[in-house]
């Protein structure tokens, strides 16, 4: 009996020890199918993911058994040849045979049989879809070799670059369109970067300047400027080129002669304003210069033969006048000495008149003249006029150079001094035969007004002779000089000043507009 009872104790022991190894078992199972179906998932996700990757990148790939000859194709692989997942895989031949384009099926099999002779494999090329579209696409691949090294799969992909090689036709076709109306262009085309230095030129600028493209490049802007033109562009650089305002500059060919250009630039900057290039295009003006060289030259000329017959004319004038005074020369009678003074006196005038046309005549056609030359043959002209010799009396002038005046300021200007210096030879030194006859001396200063710039002066006219009483009023003589000075130094606006201590002294100011181009004024 306790025999039994021991084997149905440990049958039962049994039983527990092979129902909790079936549980563990259970468990186990379960737990390792828990793990198969979470990896099947995380593929699935991955095989989803990969599907994305490639609907999203238009990359199709494939899996080909050398072997079996099974073939493998994603979904992508299948929306690029415009056929049915549900289809099966084509094979090399069908592919080759029904989608590769006729004109590239030689170039795919060569390739092909290089790569499974192990060259690489990637190229592009052309399909014709299962809708018969044509499309572009890139292959590349890779081949599995057995233990033996031969080969037994092969594997790769095909991306679909048929909107990129359509965007890429479309640059290359603006580009030549550009490109072909800059080298056709009938100015002359240049890049410059943000050193100045040339990076592109066309055809145009290379036959202007006379050097080739290749000789060009790298080179900066200044190399082919003249200097003049350099200084020029130096200060547009300093306003800055976002007011570049066309320039006419001169350029230096290769042969060392010279040519006018009117340079229009736009210059490109990045999103931080910095300079990044500056493209240029120069017209050729040279034919448009020389055509107003040579109307400056006519108009030249033509001013000057104007200013050289108004001086002859002037001169026959003073002529007739020296003439008409011969016959009072002599006479005893007052009002025939009076009428004498007369004449010498208008002649004078007419003189200071004919020589400003004189002093035009001579210049560079220019309707301004250098006043203080001027002054010095009109001074030198009434001391001839009046026979003063001495040694004693003399001329001194103390005129600052570089003072260009209009006819507008100069005959008004000239016919005052002549007045003034007639006035000191007739009368200053009467009974003596000695002094300092005149001081001519010019004083500027400089005001702006508004955009304007004025240039003030204040001209002297002064003797160390008798001078004129305390108790006469010059506006009360009956002077016709005097009247002529007052007159005129109205006319031009300015101040008319007497001073009486040792001698005379007439004080003129007056202010002349540089933006009314009635003076030019150098004061270097």
């Amino acid at each position: 009996m306790w025999a039994i009872i021991r084997g149905i104790s440990e049958r039962k022991k049994a039983e527990e020890a092979l129902k909790k190894a079936r549980q563990n078992l259970e468990d186990l199972v379960k737990q390792r199918t828990e793990e198969l179906e979470k990896a099947y998932d995380s593929l699935k996700e991955s095989e989803r993911g990969l599907a994305e990757a490639q609907r999203m990148a238009h990359i199709g790939s494939w899996d080909w058994n050398l072997v079996t000859n099974e073939v493998y194709w994603s979904d992508e692989l299948y929306r690029i040849f415009g056929r049915s997942p549900q289809d099966p895989g084509a094979t090399y031949n069908e592919m080759l045979s029904l989608y590769i384009h006729p004109d590239d099926r030689e170039y795919v099999d060569n390739s092909i049989k290089k790569a499974l002779e192990g060259e690489l494999f990637s190229f592009d090329s052309k399909i014709i879809s299962a809708n018969g579209e044509e499309k572009a696409f890139h292959a590349q691949t890779e081949i599995i070799y057995d233990t033996n090294h031969n080969p037994v799969r092969m594997r790769g992909i095909f991306q679909d670059i048929t909107e990129s090689k359509k965007a890429e036709e479309k640059l290359r076709e603006s580009e030549e369109k550009y490109r072909n109306i800059v080298e056709t262009a009938n100015e002359g085309i240049g890049i410059i970067d943000n050193e100045f230095k040339l990076t592109f030129v066309n055809k145009k600028l290379e036959d202007m300047i006379g050097y080739r493209a290749g000789d060009m490049i790298g080179k900066q802007l200044w190399f082919f400027l003249s200097e003049e033109a350099k200084h020029n562009v130096n200060l547009i650089l300093e306003r800055g080129l976002q007011d570049f305002e066309n320039p006419e500059l001169k350029f230096i060919r290769k042969d060392g002669s010279s040519f006018w250009a009117q340079v229009n630039a736009k210059p490109i900057f990045d999103n931080y304003g910095k300079l990044i290039s500056i493209i240029t295009m120069l017209s050729d003006i040279n034919k448009r210069k020389e055509a107003e060289e040579s109307l400056a030259k006519i108009e030249i000329a033509r001013k000057k033969e104007i200013h050289h017959r108004i001086k002859n004319n002037l001169q026959v004038i003073s002529s007739l006048l020296d003439l008409q005074g011969e016959k009072f020369k002599g006479r005893k009678n007052i009002q025939d000495s009076e009428v004498l003074e007369a004449f010498m006196e208008s002649q004078n005038r007419v003189i200071s008149m004919a020589l400003i046309h004189e002093e035009l005549y001579k210049g560079e056609g220019t309707e301004t003249l250098d006043f203080s030359t001027y002054i010095k043959e009109l001074a030198e002209n009434l001391f001839h006029t009046y026979s003063f010799s001495s040694k004693s009396i003399h001329l001194n002038m103390d005129l600052e150079k570089n003072a260009f005046f209009d006819m507008d300021t100069a005959v008004p200007l000239g016919i005052i001094v002549n007045e003034l210096i007639s006035n000191s030879l007739k009368h200053a030194f009467n009974g003596r035969d000695n002094g300092e006859i005149l001081k001519l001396r010019r004083e500027e200063g400089e005001c702006k007004k508004e955009d304007n710039m004025d240039t003030s002066f204040t001209l002297t006219v002064s003797d160390n002779g008798v001078g004129i009483p305390e108790n006469i009023d010059i506006e009360d003589l009956d002077s016709l000089g005097i009247q002529l000075i007052t007159t005129l130094a109205d006319q031009l606006d300015g101040k008319l000043e007497l001073k009486r201590n040792n001698g005379t002294e007439f004080i003129i100011r007056f202010t002349v507009s540089k933006k009314d181009n009635r003076a030019q004024i150098d004061l270097k």
